[in-house]
Formats: structure tokens, C-alpha cells, sequence
């Protein structure tokens, strides 16, 4: 049976899971979908079309779906939240329903993100991402796999973080942070993500060519249009490739670039 503290409002047009849990004073106030397992805090606010999967837990005082911060939206438009599975949402988060007809701002498995971070309309995240107290990301941000930022960290819309990324706290990253490196302050690469990509079960040759791949794109004091031809010159795997794709390819804000 689902657990619903009395003082909870709960829209008809809401379905919940049989064994869902909501908090005091929480409010629930669109045809939100809560999947399975999912754990409501008290005083919680789901706003609008948002949907959760399994095992997410949202902690005090948070807010999902709101409008987003777009002095440009029309509130009429249908747009929502999707969260994946096993999300944990600590206290005061924010995180803001997309801006585009039909579209999602959309969280995938696995992230922990602490208390007061914010996702701004249309992000995209990956899975186990962990971000620290007060993280910031500005719409559209589009974030990969397994990344690490530090508290007070803020981003600029439009731009991609890399799967094994690490920022460091109070960073303001305008431009793209490739996969597997360590940025900080603004826009400051500051070498590999050497313990991440061990951690996350990367073997030893694979992340010796993605050192190879960060030596001649980052360090050889070459333009990066030259980098990138220089890197295709070799064969690299899967990996070390991804790296040299998002110097390839980056976002309209271009990518990190300067050591320091």
C-alpha cells in the first residue's frame, strides 16, 4: 500500500505505484507518473508531467517540472521531467521542465545529486552522475556518464560534459568538458581523470590510449583542427576515439582546450 502522509495533496490526474511513499505536506499537482519504490519528501512539489521510474528518492523541499527560466516560454506548452531509475535527489533540488513542445528535461539512473543542485530546461543527463552541493547546470546542458563536479560549480547552457569527466568546485565551465579530463576554475583543463577511469573498470591499455589521444590533442601546442588530424593517423579504440570525436565535434561553445 502506498504511504501517504495526510497532509499530502495529491491530484486525481497523479497515478502512483501501489508501494509509494509521500511525505508530509507534499504536493502532487499534475498526471505525474511515480514508479515503483519511489520515495516523496516531505514538502516536495512535482509539478505537471513529470515522470519517475523505479527507486528514486526526492528529498525535502524539492521541486520537479516548474517552468522553466526562459523569459521567452509560453506556459501553455506541453513539455515535462523524466527521471530514470534509482535517482537519488537530496534536498532543495530544482529541476525545471523543458522548453520545446513534447520534449523532456531528462535524468537517466543511478545520480546523486546533492543538495540544492538545479537542472535548467531541456538537460539531458546520463547515469551515475554525482554532483556536489550547489551545482548549477544552465538549459540545454548535456551531461554523459559517471561524471563528478564539485560543489558551487555552474555551467553555461548549450554546453557538453563528457562521459568520466571531473570538475572541480566552484568551476564555471563555459565551454564543452571533454570525456575523461579534469577542468577546473574557468575553462581550465587540468590533466586526465586517471582514478575515474580506474574506477569505472577502464583497463590499463585502454586508458593509455586515452592518454596517447590527450598528449597529442592537449599538450602537442598544436591548433586543434592539427590535433585532430594528427590523431587520425593512428588506429584507436573505441574509447580513446570518443575523446578525439568531441574535439571533432563539439557544441556551439566549443571545447576546453587551455591547460593551467
Amino acid at each position: 500500500m502506498a504511504q501517504i502522509h495526510p497532509t499530502a495533496q495529491i491530484s486525481p490526474d497523479a497515478r502512483l505505484a501501489e508501494d509509494v511513499t509521500v511525505g508530509p505536506f507534499a504536493i502532487i499537482d499534475g498526471p505525474a507518473v511515480i514508479g515503483p519504490g519511489c520515495e516523496i519528501g516531505a514538502q516536495v512539489w512535482i509539478h505537471g508531467e513529470v515522470i519517475m521510474g523505479p527507486m528514486n528518492k526526492v528529498g525535502y523541499g524539492s521541486i520537479l517540472g516548474a517552468d522553466p527560466q526562459d523569459l521567452t516560454f509560453d506556459p501553455a506548452t506541453r513539455t515535462g521531467v523524466v527521471l530514470g531509475e534509482e535517482n537519488v535527489l537530496r534536498e532543495y533540488v530544482t529541476i525545471h521542465r523543458a522548453t520545446e513542445q513534447d520534449r523532456s528535461t531528462t535524468i537517466g539512473n543511478g545520480n546523486f545529486l546533492m543538495t540544492g543542485v538545479h537542472l535548467g530546461h531541456d538537460v539531458v543527463m546520463g547515469d551515475r552522475n554525482t554532483l556536489a552541493n550547489n551545482v548549477l547546470l544552465a538549459g540545454f546542458v548535456e551531461m554523459g556518464n559517471s561524471v563528478v563536479v564539485g560543489g558551487g560549480s555552474a555551467f553555461h547552457q548549450f554546453i557538453r560534459i563528457g562521459d568520466f569527466a571531473m570538475v572541480g568546485g566552484l568551476a564555471g565551465p563555459s565551454k564543452d568538458v571533454p570525456p575523461y579530463c579534469v577542468v577546473r576554475q574557468t575553462n581550465r583543463l587540468a590533466g586526465l581523470n586517471a582514478i575515474g577511469l580506474r574506477r569505472g573498470g577502464i583497463g590499463p591499455e585502454e586508458r593509455r590510449e586515452i592518454k596517447s589521444a590527450y598528449v597529442i590533442l592537449f599538450q602537442g601546442g598544436l591548433a586543434l583542427n592539427t590535433a585532430v588530424d594528427k590523431a587520425d593517423s593512428r588506429e584507436w579504440g573505441s574509447l580513446a576515439q570518443k575523446l578525439i570525436e568531441a574535439v571533432r565535434n563539439p557544441s556551439r561553445k566549443g571545447v576546453v582546450t587551455r591547460e593551467g
